[in-house]
């Protein structure tokens, strides 16, 4: 599975975009989104708009990248994993 960070490095160098352009408007400093690339940080939910609009994305496509990057990363070593999931879902 391709994290959050490496979803977005693939995009940005799609759109043939530096990565200082992109950082400038999300507003943070070049080497903020060059560790979020390389997964040594981790993206806001702030963010999630500003890359739809700068990639030409579809926030949604942005946002599921996003959610399920979160929920590999930090619970995707859970045995019950997938039963928790499915509790949430029933809840929605």
């Amino acid at each position: 599975m391709k994290t959050f960070g490496e979803y977005i490095r693939k995009l940005r160098e799609e759109k043939g975009l530096p990565l200082r352009k992109v950082a400038a408007v999300l507003d943070i400093d070049t080497s903020i989104l060059s560790k979020i690339e390389r997964n040594e940080r981790k993206a806001t939910i702030k963010m999630i708009p500003i890359l739809a609009k700068t990639l030409e994305k579809p926030e949604k496509d942005i946002e599921i990248q996003f959610i399920k990057s979160a929920i590999i990363t930090d619970f995707g070593k859970l045995n019950y994993l997938k039963d928790g999931l499915k509790e949430i879902i029933k809840t929605l």
